[in-house]
C-alpha cells in the first residue's frame, strides 16, 4: 500500500526543476530518496516516524559491514581477497567472539587501572543491538507479503540475493541526513524558499495497512502545516473525496496504477499528486534507479494523468529564475 515505484514517473514529471534541498518527509522504503540522481550542492534528508526503518537506514549507511555480518552475508568463502577484508573489518566492528578474546588479553597483559580503562572503552563500542534490530527488520520485510511486514509471503527468499543492494544503498546514503521525527516537526526544521518537500503520508482511510498510527486529525494537521510552507510542496495520496476537498488550495493531479495488493487481474488503484505550485511551469527531467526493498525499481512506463483541481491562486509562487 502506497509503494512509490509505480508512481516515480509522475513524481519526476511534476517535480520542480531547481531547488537546493530535498526533504523526503515520509521516507518509508526510501524509493523516492534512493532513486533521485545525486545533485551537487543539494542537501538531502530522509525522514520517517518508524524508528525501525530509520534504524535500518542508519545501519546501512554507517555500519554496513556489521549489518552484512549480522545478516549472514559474511564471510564469502569464494573470494579470498574479500575474506581478508572481512577479517579486518570484523575486528573494527568488535564481533562478540573477538570482543571476548580482546577483553581476556587486556586483563592478562595490562595492569589496573589501565586494563579497566581499555575494557570500558571496548564495551562502550561493543553493543550491536541496533545492528541486530536492523537485520531482523530487513529480514522481516524481505520475507513478508508485499513487504508489509505483517504476513509471511509463503515462498522461499534467499536473503543473500540482496547483498549488492545494501552496498549500493550505503554509497547512495553517504551524504543523506537521516531523521526520525514527526512530519510537522521536520517541516518546521527544514522548510526554506529553496526547498523541495515531498510527502507520502499514510493513505486516508487505509491507515491499518501501515505500521504508524495516522488518524484523521493528523491528515488535517499536516495540511495546515503545508499551507504555511515557503518551499515547493508535493504530496501523494490515494484518491478520495475527503483529501480532494481538504487540499482545495493546492493543484491536484489524478492518475491510476496497477494495484499490487489485489488478486484480481487488471485491478487499478486511484492516486493523486498534490502540489502548492503549478508543475506546468517547471521543466523537470529526472532519472530514477535504486530501491533497497524492490529489485524492479526501473521507471514504469509513463502513464496518463489529469489536472482535476486548480486553486484560485497559487500558494507557492514560482521562484525567481
Amino acid at each position: 500500500m502506497g509503494g512509490k515505484s509505480k508512481l516515480l514517473w509522475l513524481i519526476r514529471k511534476l517535480s520542480p526543476s531547481r531547488y537546493s534541498r530535498f526533504i523526503d518527509v515520509f521516507g518509508g522504503s526510501g524509493t523516492v530518496t534512493l532513486s533521485r540522481p545525486i545533485q551537487p550542492g543539494c542537501m538531502e534528508v530522509y525522514n520517517d516516524f518508524n524508528s525501525d526503518l530509520t534504524n535500518l537506514f542508519c545501519c546501512v549507511k554507517n555500519r554496513t559491514m556489521a549489518l552484512l555480518l549480522e545478516l549472514g552475508f559474511l564471510p564469502l568463502n569464494t573470494r579470498d581477497d574479500f575474506n581478508v577484508l572481512y577479517k579486518f573489518f570484523s575486528k573494527e566492528e568488535f564481533t562478540d567472539d573477538y570482543l571476548k578474546e580482546e577483553l581476556e588479553l587486556t586483563e592478562r597483559y595490562l595492569e589496573f587501572p589501565d586494563a579497566e580503562t581499555i575494557q570500558r572503552m571496548m564495551l562502550e563500542r561493543a553493543p550491536r543491538g541496533d545492528v541486530r534490530r536492523a537485520a531482523d527488520f530487513f529480514k522481516l520485510i524481505r520475507y513478508s507479503f508485499s513487504g508489509g511486514a505483517k504476513s509471511f509471503a509463503g515462498k522461499s527468499c534467499d536473503i543473500r540475493r540482496f547483498f549488492y543492494l545494501i552496498w549500493e544503498c550505503s554509497r547512495r546514503l553517504a551524504d543523506v541526513v537521516i531523521e526520525n521525527k514527526d512530519c510537522v516537526e521536520i517541516v518546521h526544521q527544514y522548510d526554506r524558499p529553496d526547498a523541495f518537500l515531498y510527502f507520502d503520508p499514510p493513505y486516508y482511510d487505509a491507515e491499518d495497512c501501515y505500521a504508524a498510527v495516522f488518524p484523521k486529525e493528523d491528515h488535517q494537521r499536516l495540511h495546515d502545516a503545508l499551507l504555511e510552507c515557503k518551499g515547493y510542496v508535493m504530496v501523494s495520496y490515494n484518491y478520495c473525496p475527503f483529501i480532494v476537498e481538504l487540499y482545495k488550495e493546492f493543484y491536484i493531479f489524478y492518475t491510476t496504477r496497477p494495484n499490487s495488493m489485489s488478486q484480481k487481474a487488471g485491478s487499478e488503484y486511484e492516486e493523486i499528486v498534490i502540489t502548492n505550485y503549478d508543475p506546468r511551469l517547471h521543466d523537470s527531467a529526472r532519472h530514477w534507479q535504486l530501491n533497497l526493498f524492490n529489485l524492479s525499481a526501473a521507471d514504469e512506463e509513463e502513464g496518463k494523468y489529469t489536472l482535476i483541481h486548480e486553486p484560485t491562486r497559487e500558494l507557492r509562487q514560482k521562484m525567481e529564475e
